[in-house]
């Protein structure tokens, strides 16, 4: 595959459950597989960011979510190993509290973090700071 000319987009979703917790996938997959991270993906041809937020989250949680706010836009040359990827973060809440979150597609596991947690915690990208960023400044 060639490589890319101008950086790939992405997204990222920061889900506010109700109790102070948020989703944090496990991933299945190379760059970072075993290490969590947000829920999340590459932004598909002919969709907005937020529908690929909404599209990504659904495939590896089970939640359907509303996007509350855009919380950011992180584009480091570095922060993916695979190369180039612009993410653009949102703060998310389920639709319902009737869905069970459980881990999908690029998912190996799903779990509640405490957001007081999140700061102890190593997670892959540099999806620590997009949380921070979203909740704890």
């Amino acid at each position: 595959m060639p490589k890319p000319i101008t950086p790939l987009l992405t997204v990222d979703a920061v889900i506010k459950m109700p109790d102070e917790k948020i989703i944090l996938i496990k991933r299945k997959n190379p760059p970072f597989q075993d290490q969590y991270a947000l829920p999340g993906g590459f932004v598909e041809i002919g969709e907005t960011t937020e529908e690929a937020c909404i599209r990504e989250t659904f495939e590896e949680t089970n939640i359907h979510i509303k996007i509350i706010r855009l919380t950011g836009v992180y584009s480091d040359p570095e922060r993916d190993p695979r190369g180039h990827t612009v993410t653009i973060s949102y703060l998310c809440k389920p639709l319902t509290l009737n869905e069970k979150p459980m881990a999908k597609t690029d998912a190996m596991d799903l779990e509640l973090v405490p957001i007081k947690n999140i700061e102890s915690m190593e997670l892959a990208f540099d999806h620590k700071k997009i949380i921070i960023d979203s909740l704890l400044k």
